[in-house]
């Protein structure tokens, strides 16, 4: 399939052979009937690079075969949520008449969300003249839009913001709207309506559990504030400061007082709880920590770390690699049944396929 296209009418069974294909990797196990959570068919991409080309006074976005590196133009990009994709060619257009934000401009990166918000980042391989934010400001009241627009102007070792350098993502969980704080290349799920769905699903799990939750990988609380009214406190981990730092902001700014976000990799967590010993300045005392959630890396969960995970009563894992997902519960359900499971399409067209499993300790 041509990259940058979709195609709507096979999706459905695009989907259905994708889920079959992942499926097998989980023969080997005691699996219940996965639930399939399908994406929008087209526009639900809500993070999306380009490379510029120049061509003579023409200027476009291109994408690159990731096999054959084939070279694509890219007019329309209905992958992309519209607030991306119809902006994008009003953007070139509208830098082509701008030969100070054209000259050198190498890549342009977009970040949106079901907000409607919109960053821009326009990187160049030369430094980024002192000018410049004057000239993009003008961009900026050109292209007036309904929803907030920002820029950011990016360098080798440089960085020009113009307002703010990340949007404010809302979610409508269960019957709560949520408040994230994306920041420009930092994590976030690339697709909202999905993660959506992923989040009403560990809801749904949740509400079934009791006691206090323990997450590790907890990004910038995108779990985190989603459970929370679940369990009577919330541990969270994260190394990342920025996802920290827009954690923290997330849970006062959706006035969530149960959750806590410590500064610790899941191996140092597990090292810690190995040996008795608190997380941080946390003390355990009093704390019913008896169910863990983990949304790692493609690497998935190292041995130590499978092991601290196998010591909880109930788990979710997300996973964002079935394989390494696999490799895990061949160590979890010695331990575990596997109660629920599910795949998540946040990147139709492609072989990549979010799954989640709730596992609980196995009875006597």
């Amino acid at each position: 399939m041509q990259p940058g296209q979709v195609y709507p009418t096979q999706y459905a069974q695009l989907l259905a052979d994708k889920a079959n294909d992942v499926r097998q990797l989980f023969s080997a196990f005691a699996m219940p009937q996965p639930q399939v959570f399908a994406s929008a068919p087209q526009h639900y991409r809500c993070r999306a690079e380009f490379r510029v080309w120049h061509e003579g006074d023409d200027l476009y976005h291109i994408m690159f075969d990731p096999e054959t590196k084939t070279r694509h133009r890219i007019d329309y990009f209905p992958v992309a949520i519209k607030t991306i994709a119809d902006f994008m060619p009003r953007l070139i257009e509208a830098i082509k008449r701008r030969p100070l934000l054209r000259n050198r401009l190498y890549q342009i990166d977009y970040l949106s969300g079901l907000s409607g918000e919109l960053l821009v980042s326009l990187i160049y391989k030369k430094p980024v003249p002192p000018e410049w934010a004057d000239e993009v400001r003008q961009l900026k009241a050109e292209l007036c839009t309904d929803h907030p627009l920002d820029f950011i102007g990016r360098a080798r070792k440089q960085k020009i913001l113009i307002d703010r350098d990340f949007i404010t993502e809302q979610l409508q969980i269960e019957d709560r709207q949520l408040s994230y704080q994306q920041v420009e290349n930092s994590f976030s799920q690339p697709n909202a309506a999905v993660n959506q769905q992923m989040l009403s699903w560990a809801c749904q799990i949740s509400k079934q559990l009791s006691g206090d939750l323990l997450e590790l990988y907890c990004g910038n609380g995108n779990f985190s504030l989603a459970l929370a009214p679940y369990f009577r406190q919330v541990v969270a981990t994260e190394l990342s400061k920025v996802s920290i730092k827009s954690a923290e902001l997330n849970i006062r700014q959706n006035q969530i007082t149960n959750v806590q976000v410590l500064a610790m990799s899941a191996e140092d967590v597990s090292a810690a709880l190995a040996q008795g010993n608190a997380l941080k300045q946390l003390d355990l005392t009093g704390l019913a920590l008896n169910t863990i959630l983990v949304d790692p890396p493609r690497a998935g969960l190292d041995p130590a770390t499978v092991q601290l995970v196998s010591r909880f009563e109930d788990i979710l894992y997300i996973s964002c690699n079935p394989a390494t997902l696999a490799d895990n519960l061949q160590t979890l359900t010695q331990t575990h049944d596997v109660l629920q499971f599910a795949f998540f399409d946040q990147f139709p067209y492609t072989h990549h396929m979010e799954s989640g499993v709730w596992l609980r300790r196995k009875t006597a």
